[in-house]
């Protein structure tokens, strides 16, 4: 990386930092209020108190310096400044580091007016984060999946492909789907490869499914897909469909999969 390119980086960095530390009050961190403080929102030594962190480490990272900082650290500090999704995810980037894995984001949700495109399309249409889990979608997907009734853990689109048995009997290429969504599942892995919703998905499936068990030490990664191709309907006539995704949240990292049915 060019000179120029990380000296401005430091320096967005350091104005970042001083931003969310400037913009934080003490009592928004449960700390006393002063009326002798004579500096705007948090001081260094308390941004670093909070954070668990050494003032000095703290000082350097903020002033830019080069020095090398975990991702537990910056975790750390995403938390002490209240920073959200969003705003976590920027850190590590200015950091030089990759945005942090989904656990350190809340409870996946999406907001009324996503929900709304997806509810006035007629075709069926689901969003689905890192972890593949089925988050939100609309009435003709329900039709197909059955996920309102379902539990919460359920609602993960390789848990139902490989452990639903009323699922599978109304998958006709139900080994051609599973290949090319095992595929796709392990490319979206390189974004978070040590996730432990992830690898414990993984390792839960291994025992749950023999199936699964055996693709997973087999794989082919010739074809992709985020969605099932062919599925029986309740009159058990197969329909057949293909697929557009589109990225709903980037920073984390959500998708909506949206079934077009061939004809």
């Amino acid at each position: 990386m060019p000179s120029q390119r990380l000296s401005r980086m430091k320096n967005e960095l350091t104005d970042f930092l001083l931003h969310h530390r400037n913009k934080l009050k003490p009592v928004d961190v449960g700390l006393p209020t002063s009326h002798r403080r004579r500096t705007p929102g948090l001081r260094r030594e308390e941004v670093a108190a909070l954070a668990g962190v050494g003032l000095t480490w703290y000082t350097w990272f903020e002033q830019g310096r080069d020095i090398q900082v975990s991702e537990s650290f910056l975790l750390n500090i995403a938390k002490a400044l209240k920073l959200n999704d969003a705003e976590c995810c920027h850190l590590f980037l200015l950091a030089h580091r990759r945005p942090p894995a989904q656990e350190t984001f809340q409870e996946q949700s999406i907001d009324p007016l996503t929900q709304s495109i997806m509810d006035e399309l007629a075709r069926p249409a689901y969003i689905m984060d890192l972890r593949w889990n089925l988050i939100a979608w609309n009435t003709p997907a329900d039709e197909l999946f059955s996920l309102a009734k379902r539990q919460p853990a359920e609602r993960n689109l390789l848990r139902l492909l490989f452990t639903d048995p009323q699922l599978r009997s109304r998958l006709p290429n139900w080994q051609h789907d599973a290949v090319q969504l095992l595929a796709q599942f392990r490319c979206d892995m390189a974004a978070a490869p040590e996730d432990p919703f992830i690898q414990q998905l993984i390792a839960e499936l291994k025992q749950l499914s023999p199936a699964f068990n055996q693709l997973w030490a087999t794989p082919k990664m010739e074809n992709y897909s985020r969605g099932i191709q062919t599925i029986m309907t309740n009159d058990r006539t197969p329909k057949r469909f293909q697929h557009k995704v589109l990225a709903v949240d980037e920073f984390r990292n959500l998708n909506m999969i949206i079934y077009f049915a061939i004809s």
